[in-house]
């Protein structure tokens, strides 16, 4: 939309386009109410064209970089809808959004688009802080043993190999839970760090103790991971998840991105 906040999403959009040899669509939503379009004629014209400028500067960055750039502006009364429907209508792999950092967390439960988006969304949704970098530093992939965490740890597989990035595998238990629990999360990490070193990826397992959004959190930052991926629980994703759970948590309070994959 230009503001600050996507400057982070465009910026990695572009990059990671550029990575992997993929095809970027840009994409903006003018918000309209058919009630009063009438009146705010004039108005949504002018942000219209506005979006447009936006798009076309984006274009020509891509076009710089390589990278095979789309541009189109919907209009319509759901933001979000409008760019699932996007999204489901060019059959896109990932669609990538900015995030409005420190305060994401209620922002993103309350209501919000990206939050919106995360839910409904049938692709994987990489959310992008403003200042943070996708550079293959490090990246985490948080498990808990489900099938959720397969696919998470499978689109991680993904990442690395374009961006010659090492592995943290992470699974959290709480810290009254039982020795048994800790051996369980034990085995669930050497399980995947096999799968992945018969990939061809450097890989390293960690079992933290504590709550696990906070210890995710502290370790990420701990080790300069610059991208955490995390399972979604299908379509509903957000919408059926509780206040404080680990991915809502993980995601509105992390300075690096975020790479929400769906199972």
């Amino acid at each position: 939309d230009g503001s600050d906040m996507n400057a982070g999403a465009v910026r990695e959009s572009l990059r990671f386009a550029q990575r992997t040899g993929g095809r970027l669509s840009a994409m903006s939503v003018i918000m309209t109410n058919p009630e009063h379009d009438s009146l705010a004629r004039q108005l949504i014209e002018k942000e219209t064209d506005n979006a447009i400028a936006h798009l076309e500067t984006v274009r020509t960055s891509a076009s710089n970089a390589g990278v095979e750039c789309d541009i189109s502006v919907r209009h319509g009364i759901e933001i979000d809808q409008e760019i699932v429907d996007e999204a489901e209508q060019n059959q896109i792999d990932v669609i990538v959004m900015g995030s409005r950092g420190l305060t994401g967390l209620m922002r993103l439960m309350m209501g919000s688009n990206t939050a919106k988006v995360i839910g409904h969304a049938q692709c994987s949704v990489l959310i992008v802080p403003k200042d943070a970098q996708i550079e293959g530093k490090k990246i985490m992939v948080a498990i808990d043993g489900s099938r959720y965490s397969d696919v998470a740890a499978g689109a991680a597989i993904s990442v690395a190999k374009h961006l010659h990035a090492p592995i943290l595998v992470v699974a959290v238990v709480y810290s009254d839970h039982k020795e048994s629990r800790y051996m369980e999360a034990v085995e669930a990490i050497k399980r995947v760090e096999a799968f992945m070193s018969k990939e061809g990826i450097t890989v390293e397992g960690q079992v933290l103790s504590g709550k696990p959004a906070e210890a995710i959190l502290e370790v990420a930052k701990a080790k300069g991971v610059d991208l955490i991926v995390v399972g979604s629980h299908g379509r509903t994703g957000l919408d059926k998840m509780l206040m404080g759970s680990v991915s809502e948590r993980v995601i509105g309070y992390a300075d690096c991105a975020i790479l929400v994959v769906k199972a």
